[in-house]
């Protein structure tokens, strides 16, 4: 702590009194004179020096006092300041401890995405391998393609259109038999999978090698197409044409961008090659000419029916003409029976204004007029 001027000075004031005693008490004595006044100076020196004791003594108590008050007042915003600090890391750790809490929160919440995400991924694996291992086999290859196959015709066509694992007249057994009526006839559907060539295809590294696996590609389909042509299309026990469906959009979009050719094969054998989209769109088209014939069907049933309406009506008709001439016969007879009462009702009111006449002689009496005809008046109609 820097020292203040006033003690500084009382210090040096202090020290030059001390001096100048030291240096009178060293001082030789010549006479007892000089030793009476050097004693003199000397009391007077220890009378100021007691004085300025005193004073310093003053000095430093108040100086100690500040510096009491100081320290006191140091110690006071040091405490605030403390206490501002600690508080302002305490909000801080909180804020930190809250933002650490979501943040571990975010993390295990997308850990746990993460989690089951992997657990997807792995199902799909084992899927896929599932699958890979199924399309190995050719027999569980055909299986494959049938049960897609099934599921679509399931899902557009009435149970009635259709019939699966049909046998034809030939002792072949179709995969699909879609009921049409003639013309066309019933549509033959056979599931073809050719996988092996189709990845030797696409796992070609060269032109060699993607050559030879494009042969084989065309090859496999032209043996399908003319296996179906040759058992599935019979005239007149089926259509003249037939479907080859394959159960992979990849080998279709695969046939028709670079094999046009084996295409244009499969038109001229009437074998319709068909994907599950295609074959979807085809099952639309074949449900709606069976709504059709349905539709013809039921109108010649309306139409005989409407007829019998009709018939019903003019027997209906006669029937209320024969009831209009009863109620006509029954009017007229109403009408007679009024004119027979209105005549009875006016006989009656004619009788009603005769008198009786009493003969004075107490004979029965005679009936006479208002004007006392002595004839009987004739009643007339």
């Amino acid at each position: 702590m820097p020292v203040s001027p006033e003690l500084l000075l009382s210090g040096l004031a202090l020290l030059l009194v001390l001096a100048l005693a030291v240096a009178l008490l060293r001082r030789p004595r010549d006479d007892s004179g000089t030793e009476i006044r050097q004693q003199t100076e000397l009391t007077l020196l220890q009378e100021r020096l007691k004085i300025m004791t005193e004073s310093q003594a003053a000095s430093q108590t108040q100086i100690a006092e500040a510096l009491r008050n100081q320290e006191r007042q140091l110690a006071e915003a040091m405490d605030k300041r403390l206490g501002n600090f600690t508080q302002r890391v305490s909000d801080r750790l909180n804020e930190q401890a809250q933002s650490q809490s979501t943040t571990m929160t975010d993390l295990r919440e997308r850990l746990a995405v993460i989690d089951r995400a992997q657990k997807n991924i792995t199902e799909l694996s084992t899927q896929v391998v599932g699958l890979q291992d199924i399309l190995s086999n050719k027999q569980a290859r055909g299986a494959f393609g049938e049960v897609q196959l099934k599921d679509l015709v399931e899902s557009a066509l009435p149970p009635s259109a259709y019939g699966f694992q049909a046998t034809l007249s030939n002792g072949r057994r179709a995969d699909c038999l879609i009921e049409l009526p003639n013309p066309p006839g019933p549509i033959a559907v056979d599931a073809k999978f050719p996988l092996e060539s189709y990845q030797a295809l696409r796992q070609a590294e060269d032109d060699a090698t993607r050559l030879t696996a494009q042969r084989a590609f065309a090859a496999d389909l032209r043996k399908h197409v003319r296996d179906i042509a040759e058992r599935y299309i019979l005239p007149g026990e089926t259509a003249e044409s037939a479907l080859l469906f394959l159960p992979s959009e990849a080998v279709y979009a695969e046939l028709h961008a670079n094999f046009p050719n084996v295409v244009e094969e499969s038109y001229r054998a009437r074998v319709w090659i068909v994907s599950p989209t295609t074959m979807m769109a085809t099952l639309n088209t074949v449900r709606a000419v069976l709504r059709d014939v349905r539709m013809r069907e039921q109108a010649g049933v309306i139409q005989t029916e409407v007829q019998t309406m009709l018939e019903d009506v003019a027997r209906l008709d006669q029937r209320v003409g024969k009831l209009e001439n009863h109620f006509d016969q029954a009017s007229r007879d109403i009408r007679d029976i009024r004119i027979s009462a209105d005549k009875v009702t006016k006989r009656g009111e004619r009788i009603k204004d005769l008198e009786l006449e009493e003969d004075a002689d107490g004979g029965a009496g005679q009936i006479a007029g208002p004007a006392a005809a002595p004839a009987r008046p004739r009643l007339v109609e």
